[in-house]
């Protein structure tokens, strides 16, 4: 499949791209309006893929795996995310109860700096844990 990125704008409201196919020619690919263009989703292109084995003349599916590209972070005035919010369809509500602990997300750090932190979490559990031991010899 051809790997196609598109931004989010296009995602949700439509976009046109070209593309060259491999005898040169110029196509222009036009998403529906209103049609939502999801991460990874696959779309295809009828009669502009590889040849059709033993009919040179046929041609088979062109096919377009789509990603999408994301804003950067602080591209949105905090004060203006109702607006947004009203727009899209509504967020899925979660009732909290006391069986729960709520925690914040953050960014990742890199493998590096993981692999610094991975154990900090579980200094007090130095008990041997139980289960199978491997034997090496």
């Amino acid at each position: 499949a051809m790997k196609m990125e598109i931004l989010l704008v296009e995602a949700l409201c439509g976009f046109k791209r070209t593309i060259q196919t491999l005898d040169k020619r110029t196509l222009l690919i036009t998403s529906n309006p209103g049609e939502v263009i999801k991460l990874g989703s696959l779309k295809c292109v009828l009669n502009e893929g590889m040849p059709i084995y033993r009919d040179p003349f046929e041609k088979g599916l062109l096919i377009i795996q789509f990603s999408v590209k994301f804003p950067p972070y602080g591209w949105f005035q905090p004060e203006n995310l109702a607006v947004l919010e009203d727009l899209l369809p509504p967020r899925q509500e979660v009732m909290m109860t006391d069986d729960m602990e709520s925690v914040e997300l953050t960014e990742c750090l890199s493998e590096e700096q993981h692999r610094g932190f991975s154990g900090e979490a579980y200094e007090e559990d130095q008990k041997p844990r139980g289960g199978v031991q491997c034997q090496t010899s």
